[in-house]
């Protein structure tokens, strides 16, 4: 079994992103050389998220309004007695959770027609990272 990893870096310009990273993780299972197996996209931070949905703006705002409903930012968050201000952050990164699994078929990426990989970014404005680990044959 081959395997191959990258780190793909993030500068996030605002606390909440949703950045698309598919075509990056693509560029790294070509450059494998696997034909057949898998890939693992893995957030590296507590507070963001990897996920696979639509690449529309819409689902993208409905997916950021929700995360906000179940997580609002500002409550006294018993994480907050800490001295940190982030605890909606890291309860939003649980909702999208930190990793996907793709298929790889074929030396590509095995998504369905509108299926696209994105890191999600919920305390942001510093540099982040993502594994991007393909394992096949």
């Amino acid at each position: 079994m081959k395997s191959a990893t990258e780190y793909l870096w993030f500068n996030t310009t605002r606390p909440r992103e949703y950045v698309n990273v598919t075509e990056e993780v693509a560029r790294v299972v070509r450059e494998s050389g696997i034909r057949e197996g898998m890939v693992v996209v893995s957030a590296m931070h507590i507070t963001a998220g990897v996920y696979i949905n639509d690449a529309e703006p819409g689902i993208i705002q409905d997916i950021d309004e929700w995360a906000d409903t179940v997580a609002p930012e500002g409550p006294d968050y018993h994480h907050h007695r800490t001295g940190e201000t982030n605890g909606d952050a890291h309860l939003k990164s649980l909702l999208v959770h930190h990793q996907v699994v793709v298929p790889v078929t074929d030396g590509d990426l095995d998504l369905g027609p509108w299926q696209q990989i994105y890191y999600a970014e919920f305390d942001g404005q510093r540099r982040k990272r993502v594994v991007v680990k393909a394992l096949g044959e």
